[in-house]
């Protein structure tokens, strides 16, 4: 039985990525920082439920500890939006620095702490996002948000260049615009649609393609 590790997994895409994968017969370990949310209502033998916030190298620690063999895939969903800032001078910083810590540095974290559970085959899912794109930046706002998802999107470049000599590819995602608490309610597309995209790209995904940087329908993204 293949084994997936997915954060963020209480709610939206990463919920909806517990669900399809165990029904593909997936061992899921799924973490959630605070409440757990709709992860409180599967019933599935093969799903284990870890408290953990993504930058807490203790917590990711037991969460290795707690797992028993190969991570086949490791998707790094967790994330948070920023303040989606009109202007410079409206930035909170804080806030700021706090979005490119979870969204840029703790996926890193994260694939560093669980590496010695992957092997030759193995994926890792950057869960990055359009905004993350230079080329297509073509407003000022959400100054924090896009600049996470561009560091995120080096650090995963950097990372295949490293972990292509073991077999383990990066798949640098953009689940396309999502209906989801982030995504609000007048996205064009339903978190089962994205979802079932992204599986499609991971069960496509090879060590050819380790690095590419593409849209849930397999739309390639300039950097």
């Amino acid at each position: 039985m293949k084994r997936v590790v997915i954060t963020g997994a209480n709610r939206g895409i990463g919920l909806e990525l517990v669900k399809q994968l165990l029904d593909l017969g997936f061992r899921v370990y799924a973490t959630h920082r605070s409440e757990m949310g709709g992860l409180t209502s599967i019933n599935d033998q093969n799903l284990s439920i870890h408290q953990m916030d993504v930058r807490d190298p203790a917590a990711i620690e037991e969460l290795s500890n707690s797992i028993d063999g190969k991570i086949d895939l490791l998707i790094n969903n967790a994330g948070v939006a920023d303040g989606r800032w009109q202007s410079i001078s409206e930035i909170d910083m804080q806030h700021a620095l706090e979005v490119i810590e979870i969204n840029s540095i703790a996926p890193v974290l994260v694939t560093q702490k669980l590496l010695n559970h992957m092997s030759d085959d193995s994926t890792i899912v950057m869960m990055s996002s359009l905004m993350g794109s230079i080329s297509d930046c073509m407003s000022g706002r959400s100054y924090a948000y896009r600049a996470s998802k561009t560091a995120l999107n080096m650090f995963s470049i950097a990372m295949k260049n490293e972990l292509e000599s073991q077999g383990i590819s990066i798949l640098i995602m953009h689940p396309g615009w999502v209906e989801t608490d982030m995504g609000g309610p007048h996205a064009p597309l339903s978190v089962e649609e994205s979802v079932q995209g992204i599986i499609q790209r991971i069960e496509e995904q090879n060590l050819e393609m380790t690095g590419r940087y593409v849209q849930f329908d397999g739309t390639p993204i300039e950097w």
